[in-house]
């Protein structure tokens, strides 16, 4: 009898119905200047198809509303996505879109919370929109080389395409003739969200923002810094790249440190499939 009761056991969990685990969802923010594209371009993606996890499609912007680009991926499986904002629009028109981008992904996937990854600028606008508009179903933050402190960079921009003052149409000859028409235009257009970037100060994006009281969901910071052959990061300082130094998430970022410049980098996504 003894014999019959286990015999009858094993079969019980021979034939149960395997339950499929929930997905889980990243969310890839791209920074200034660049586009959904870069993730791929780095060989971040490469690196997170190879530790399981499945890239799902890229959702961007038009004048009607969103547009998707899906990619079939089964359910119950490790699926990443990218966004392509307007980066050179100011950061809370930017977040508006990844709120937009982020909803629809949520809908898509009711029952997994998501993970936000911003690289440079991206990592910004993810937390404005965490701020503005709350966190829904995401329940981390990770940003990659962020200007969460600014960067001096964006003052520097900003002064090369102030043509005010008396002077201004010869400083405006003279900076054309030094970076290019084509850089310059761009400077100009896109002076809205280097703003947002310069250093915290009474009336910016970023003292505003890092007052606010920030969501309790988790934060990791991937800070740049230098090595013995490389000089670490030139366009963000480390100090600015810590959520730590956030007045509002003071001491509730984990910290990673990562050897190698500002743009992303295959490193990047080995140490993401490590943190996901």
């Amino acid at each position: 009898m003894h014999i019959v009761r286990i015999l009858f056991i094993s079969l019980f969990f021979v034939f149960l119905p395997l339950h499929k685990a929930n997905a889980e969802i990243a969310v890839l923010v791209h920074g200034y200047l660049s586009d959904a594209g870069a993730w791929e371009r780095s060989g971040v993606n490469a690196m997170l198809r190879q530790s399981g996890w499945r890239y799902a499609g890229s959702l961007g912007f038009s004048p009607t509303g969103l547009i998707e680009f899906p990619v079939t991926a089964e359910q119950g499986e490790k699926l990443f996505y990218t966004v392509n904002l307007p980066s050179l629009a100011p950061a809370p028109a930017q977040a508006s879109w990844l709120k937009a981008a982020v909803d629809l992904i949520s809908q898509k996937n009711p029952e997994e919370n998501i993970t936000l990854v911003g690289h440079s600028a991206g990592g910004v606008v993810a937390r404005l929109m965490l701020v503005q508009y709350g966190p829904g179903k995401v329940n981390r933050l990770i940003t990659i080389a962020a200007p969460h402190l600014g960067t001096d960079k964006a003052i520097r921009a900003l002064d090369a395409v102030d043509d005010s003052g008396m002077f201004g149409i010869v400083k405006e000859w003279f900076v054309r003739e030094e970076i290019g028409d084509g850089l310059y235009k761009t400077l100009k257009v896109s002076r809205g969200i280097l703003f947002n970037l310069v250093p915290p100060a009474p009336g910016t994006l970023l003292f505003w923002l890092n007052a606010q009281p920030h969501p309790d969901i988790e934060y990791v910071s991937v800070v740049r810094s230098g090595g013995y052959v490389l000089a670490g990061d030139l366009v963000v300082p480390p100090f600015s790249q810590d959520m730590n130094m956030i007045p509002a998430l003071r001491g509730k970022s984990k910290l990673w440190i990562s050897y190698q410049g500002h743009e992303l980098s295959p490193m990047d996504g080995k140490l993401l499939a490590d943190l996901l």
